[in-house]
């Protein structure tokens, strides 16, 4: 299986996965298995890996059912309701227990043979509740957990009753694996800057502007450093911001970065139901699983070129995460878009990092204070080249700034970071930075026509990010192939909703662009059923 290890489970290649379904009568195939793929899909997990489809007796015959498994190439294991009933569920529902005689089909088929629950119940998107679907993993016979009875150690696995259940998929590592420690699914905390660090490689993986920061940047960061005795005072930057948007001071903080602003809302703000539209960055995500949330992933699809349903996102949930422009997939949604998503009750997180790449910043929604529940999260790093010093803001209500800023340590953002993000305020760094995006629009317009040349290669439409995304077959054999030419491109498999077919590839300048091209050409003539271009 791709993305991140499944713990101490079976060696990748077996099939290992059992899929639990419920379906309402008359659910069609074609649902059921669009179900199915998604799920897989978000979690990282292949469908070659898919052992069987199981479900409860009563939904044994069930076209949806049947359809689904025999398009999976696996058979349809059907269990008792009264056996379902005595597997322990993270979800049980009381309607479910009513119709069927088990609180949760899905899950229950999934866990009752096998050892581990790596996705929880999913309902289909817009469905209705016409099919739910859980994954759970099988360990081979000798992984599998032993039983004591009587004073004697067996060899079968614990009763369904008693299997515990985990939830590996949906707590996901905070630090690198190690023996002992589960995960599973895409890896949230896998960034760009991996792929380069420690390499002399030409770096397409990190969506930082080359050649920055400029030499006037540098030297008012450096003329701060006389003032490093001092306590860092945030006011004077504070304000900068806020005039650089026309917004009053009091909706403006200043983070270290926005990954501090992510940990802040997850820890701060008050969600029962969080929801994260994916695929998108993944540090919201993490940060909220980190602070003990249960989260939520609306999943946009390749088939719709990753835009944006407003329907799409539950109306039960009470905090949203949406980037725009998305990175991995450079879609920028329009405003009207992002609008619907607002509601009293919710808080409506929108990642900006990228804005700043976008001429005209055509789609922002930083400076509106007529959107219920805003929160805009911006960043200094890509533009400016700060990675390392860490600045990004935040603008919301007052009130959500001042929850926000309770939760913040002491001095968060230091004295060279301020002055920093005074100086990228002021109208001369407006002006460089509408030239940078008019350049990378340019740049961006060549990578594409570029890779418009390979029959491999298939890119997601309508760019307008600083970077691109896209698929093609073997793509871990692509990128392996083109570090060892000298150039490294972010993997896409650890982004929920994407997978093993996808490379995300930062927009560099024509000659740089040139020498990837060259490259690209060569790494997929290499393998073994490229055909070339």
């Amino acid at each position: 299986m791709t993305g991140a290890s499944l713990g101490p489970g079976p060696e990748s290649g077996a099939r290992s996965l059992v899929v639990g379904v419920g379906a309402r009568r008359g659910a069609s195939g074609d649902a059921v298995f669009a179900l199915i793929e998604a799920v897989l899909s978000g979690a990282g997990l292949e469908m070659a890996d898919v052992l069987e489809v199981a479900t409860v007796d009563a939904r044994g015959d069930e076209p949806g059912i049947v359809g689904a498994a025999a398009r999976l190439g696996v058979p349809v294991r059907t269990h008792p309701a009264g056996a379902l009933a005595s597997v322990r569920v993270p979800h049980p529902s009381g309607a479910v227990r009513a119709a069927v005689g088990t609180a949760s089909v899905a899950e229950a088929a999934a866990l009752i043979e096998a050892d581990e629950l790596v996705v929880p119940k999913t309902r289909a998107a817009g469905g209705k509740g016409v099919a739910t679907c859980a994954v759970a993993r099988r360990f081979p016979a000798a992984d599998r957990t032993f039983g004591v009875s009587g004073g004697k150690t067996s060899t079968s696995p614990v009763t369904a009753g008693s299997r515990p259940f985990t939830m590996a998929a949906m707590n996901p590592p905070t630090h690198p694996p190690m023996r002992n420690i589960e995960s599973a699914g895409p890896d949230l905390r896998h960034h760009g800057d991996a792929e380069v660090r420690g390499e002399n490689l030409t770096d397409l993986a990190v969506n930082v502007r080359t050649h920055t920061p400029p030499p006037w940047l540098r030297e008012r960061i450096a003329a701060s450093l006389t003032s490093l005795a001092a306590y860092p005072d945030g006011a004077s930057a504070r304000a900068a911001v806020a005039g650089r948007h026309g917004l009053p001071v009091e909706r403006v903080l200043l983070t270290a970065g926005a990954a501090e602003a992510f940990v802040l809302i997850a820890r701060a703000l008050p969600a029962r139901r969080p929801v994260v539209v994916h695929p998108q960055f993944t540090e919201p995500e993490a940060a909220l699983r980190a602070a003990g949330h249960e989260v939520g992933r609306v999943l946009l699809r390749a088939e719709d070129g990753f835009r944006l349903d407003p329907a799409a996102v539950p109306e039960e949930a009470d905090l949203v995460v949406i980037g725009n422009p998305t990175n991995p997939t450079s879609v920028l949604h329009p405003a009207a878009l992002l609008e619907q998503l607002a509601r009293p009750g919710r808080t409506l997180v929108v990642d900006e990092a990228f804005m700043d790449a976008v001429p005209g910043e055509r789609e922002a929604v930083c400076d509106r204070t007529d959107i219920p529940g805003l929160v805009v999260l911006r960043s200094l790093t890509k533009t400016w080249g700060l990675a390392g010093l860490r600045i990004g803001y935040v603008l919301a209500e007052p009130e959500t700034v001042a929850l926000l800023a309770e939760a913040q340590p002491l001095w968060p953002v230091s004295t060279p970071a301020l002055a920093a993000a005074e100086a990228c305020m002021e109208p001369r760094a407006w002006v460089e930075a509408a030239q940078a995006a008019d350049r990378i629009t340019v740049d961006r317009a060549h990578l594409l026509a570029g890779l418009a040349e390979f029959s491999e290669v298939e890119v997601v439409e309508a760019a307008r990010g600083p970077f691109v995304l896209v698929r093609l077959e073997r793509a871990a054999e692509v990128r392996e192939r083109l570090r060892l030419l000298g150039f490294a491109v972010r993997r896409g498999d650890t982004f929920p909703g994407l997978g093993a077919r996808w490379l995300r590839l930062a927009v560099r300048d024509r000659a740089t662009t040139n020498r990837f091209l060259q490259a690209l050409d060569q790494a997929v003539q290499a393998l073994p059923t490229g055909s070339g271009r």
